[in-house]
């Protein structure tokens, strides 16, 4: 497990945190925390305020004092930027749309993802930040690319001019990702920036907001997937994603950097079935199927289901990527895969997941 070396005893600097309210923002708000850092935590409303504190209870700190605030922000307009960044030394931009179906229009995910990271980074510059650290993804790396058995690295980018498809949500991180890079080589001044590149994050749930690859856990669990896709994906735990947040936040070696993060090999949809039903043990674990659904049915599928015809694309390929840089770089130990799914499972069946 990755060790980001906390200060022994609380440090005054001060860390904004976008979409404190998210799965990975929840995370990287309770490692921050347990580091000894002041926490600014921007939410969309007042309201979402609590659900941050659930999630920080959940995590174990009941009360984290005077050590946290939050500020009323929202990626979609310029309002509160600039007071969510006073006196900041660092921000973690984690906030970005993840739904668990594909928009119609990709610029309902590309616009708020792009616009979004220019107004943190802006604010950012102008508050005399010194690092920003990006919540980018694997999104950003692994795609439009012909099959290659290659692990993908952080030279590598998205191809969005191959012609091959690639999702809104692909594009979102793609286009977002190149444009903070853009800023800040032209327009950011003394500003820093690292990017973390996560695969499918999964580990435990602190609440009701997680990502699609928690959900795909929560429908295999629960047998609502009689047939399985035939899809290969990396995973890694959600606390390691979060601590990689706070090496390439603190390390000098991190500044202008990206880092993948994943957790070994890839696995199957089949493989995390397998893991589960084993865990789960022979009287839940039997609702569990680790059937594949072959392509036919999924061609037959496709007209009806949106996420049917999304995942197309995905199936049997296989996308390896690997973390040598951030383990070399940084010394970030990830926990093995299974850990982050057995995590993920274990955590679920107190949460149902929030509808956006």
């Amino acid at each position: 497990m990755s060790d980001p070396n906390p200060p022994a005893t609380p440090s005054p600097d001060l860390v904004l945190v976008t979409g404190g309210s998210g799965f990975l923002g929840a995370h990287c708000v309770l490692a921050l925390l347990q580091a000894g850092y002041r926490v600014r935590t921007t939410i969309r409303t007042p309201a979402r305020a609590a659900d941050v504190r659930a999630q920080l209870a959940a995590g174990g700190i009941d009360d984290p004092g005077d050590r946290l605030e939050f500020a009323i922000a929202d990626l979609t307009s310029d309002d509160g930027w600039v007071d969510a960044a006073a006196g900041c030394r660092f921000v973690l931009h984690v906030a970005s749309p993840f739904p668990t179906t594909q928009p119609k229009d990709p610029d309902e995910l590309i616009v708020p993802a792009r616009d979004g990271a220019l107004r943190v980074l802006r604010a950012a510059r102008d508050a005399g930040v010194e690092r920003v650290v990006l919540t980018s993804s694997f999104a950003a790396i692994g795609y439009g690319h012909a099959p290659t058995d290659r692990p993908f690295t952080e030279e590598d980018w998205t191809d969005l001019d191959s012609g091959r498809p690639v999702s809104a949500y692909v594009q979102s991180k793609t286009i977002a990702e190149r444009a903070a890079w853009r800023f800040v080589r032209e327009e950011g001044g003394a500003l820093e920036l690292a990017t973390v590149n996560p695969v499918g994050i999964l580990g435990p749930v602190l609440g009701p907001d997680f990502s699609s690859s928690v959900e795909l856990v929560r429908l295999v669990k629960e047998g609502r997937l009689p047939r399985l896709p035939d899809v290969h994906f990396g995973v890694v735990d959600a606390r390691d994603v979060a601590a990689l947040h706070l090496l390439a936040m603190t390390r000098p070696e991190a500044a202008g950097q990206r880092f993948l993060a994943i957790a070994g090999d890839v696995m199957s949809a089949q493989e995390v079935a397998l893991l589960i039903r084993g865990h789960l043990g022979e009287a839940a674990g039997r609702r569990v199927s680790t059937r594949l659904m072959p392509m036919w049915m999924l061609k037959a599928a496709a007209p009806f289901s949106r996420r049917v015809r999304d995942s197309l694309p995905d199936i049997g390929t296989v996308r390896r990527a690997t973390s040598e840089k951030a383990i070399a770089v940084l010394g970030w130990s990830p926990r093995p895969r299974e850990e982050a799914v057995i995590a993920t499972v274990d955590t679920l069946p107190t949460y149902h997941p929030r509808r956006r």
